[in-house]
């Protein structure tokens, strides 16, 4: 990240006549690499922990990385940035950067769309609880609600883990040029190569969260999720399972549902409707992060469009 900033220096001590859009390029510059630099720790950490990514930590990513397509906003928006694109429209750095912004647009819209349907089916099941308590009439909602997990899981959750791969395969950054009237595009696609990465990476724990009980470890982070799709259980320090909002949910249902239910064994509704309740309104803020960033990523295409149509 230190190439850009020191490249726009660079250019300024050798264009007077550009000293003040560089100047501006410079500030932007550095509140860019800033947030990417925060977001890069926030990443480096997730991977790290033990602790399996709970509904706050995401909610922290989202928030970060929707100001950094504002700050990329005002960075895209110099005139020496524009002109640069311009002129390179039909290359294959800003076409790429095209096929990038439209996907994980894409991608975004898709997870929030998850989310809601999440979301929905748990007030559903709040609602039938609330009207049933906790008879044997409330094994349809439960199996219903369950069922539904399972699929989005295997049908959903698995197809968008494996376009956000292919995604990120294919996001190169641009070869080293020599600074002159075109380094910008050089710089400036690289940036946005790394937020793209740093985008497809939050979108990626998200999907995670959803998915099943997570025991996080130091593995490259495909190979973690291709540890966790396999539906083993991981085991937590001190061997007891490490579990997010969701999954704390899904065990609790096993109970009420009649999997774990006995004579001996009374089910704690007002416990159960708390999980469902907490999870709702997890799954709500997420879902408004969400929002924030697909509007973000509608902000930075029209951008990226306006620009090249000058």
């Amino acid at each position: 990240m230190a190439g850009l900033s020191s490249a726009v220096a660079q250019h300024r001590s050798r264009s007077r006549s550009a000293s003040l859009p560089s100047s501006r390029l410079h500030t932007n510059s550095l509140q860019v690499e800033a947030k990417i630099h925060k977001l890069k720790n926030w990443e480096a950490s997730s991977l790290s922990t033990i602790v399996p990514l709970g509904a706050e930590t995401l909610q922290t990513g989202l928030a970060g990385l929707a100001e950094s397509y504002s700050c990329i906003e005002e960075l895209i928006h110099s005139p020496l940035v524009q002109q640069t694109f311009f002129y390179n429209r039909n290359g294959k750095p800003v076409e790429g950067v095209l096929d990038t912004s439209v996907g994980l647009l894409d991608m975004c819209g898709t997870v929030r769309d998850i989310f809601t349907m999440i979301k929905e089916h748990v007030q559903e099941l709040q609602s039938a609880l609330r009207r049933k308590g906790g008879d044997s009439s409330t094994d349809f909602s439960i199996n219903a609600y369950i069922c539904f997990r399972k699929k989005t899981k295997r049908d959903i959750v698995v197809k968008c883990l494996r376009t956000l791969k292919q995604m990120e395969n294919k996001i190169v950054s641009p070869p080293q040029i020599e600074i002159d009237a075109h380094h910008y595009l050089s710089v400036v696609v690289r940036v946005l190569s790394e937020l793209s990465t740093s985008t497809i990476s939050i979108l990626r724990f998200l999907l995670l969260y959803l998915s099943l009980p997570t025991m996080k470890t130091k593995p490259s982070r495909w190979s973690l999720v291709s540890k966790l799709m396999k539906g083993g259980s991981l085991a937590s320090r001190g061997g007891q399972e490490s579990i997010n909002e969701v999954t704390c949910v899904d065990f609790a249902l096993f109970s009420l549902g009649g999997h774990s239910r006995s004579s001996n064994n009374m089910v704690d509704l007002p416990m159960i409707q708390r999980k469902l309740q907490t999870l709702d309104i997890r799954i709500q803020d997420m879902e408004a992060g969400l929002v924030c960033l697909y509007r973000r990523l509608i902000q930075h295409r029209v951008s990226l469009l306006n620009i090249l149509t000058l």
